[in-house]
């Protein structure tokens, strides 16, 4: 089996439809990116009001941060459920969860 496809990645390794590793936070993520949207829009809001370059650079980074955050927070929960009950079962779904999460790890740090 082959994690190409999206549907290969609607379910972890427990097989349970919609029970993904960040299912426990899921409300927490929500809040968080809430949050992350009302400081975008107060970053557009910034220029439009013609701010201070280094005022919204600030703010941008703060963004930014907060993205990798959520990114990170969830590569751990993905790595804990996900991962770890690939592993349980070994074979090449144990591979296979590893080179996806790497993939991730990869995508993050290049970013």
């Amino acid at each position: 089996m082959t994690t190409n496809s999206p549907a290969d990645h609607s379910t972890c390794s427990c097989h349970e439809p919609d029970v993904h590793g960040y299912n426990e936070n899921k409300a927490k993520y929500l809040a968080r990116l809430k949050r992350i949207e009302g400081q975008t829009r107060g970053i557009h809001r910034m220029i439009d009001e013609d701010q201070y370059c280094i005022d919204i650079l600030t703010q941008v980074s703060a963004v930014t941060s907060a993205l990798e955050n959520v990114a990170l927070a969830l590569l751990q929960d993905h790595i804990s459920h996900c991962v770890t009950g690939a592993a349980t079962e070994g074979g090449d779904a144990a591979d296979e969860k590893i080179a996806e999460a790497m993939k991730a790890i990869q995508k993050m740090v290049k970013s």
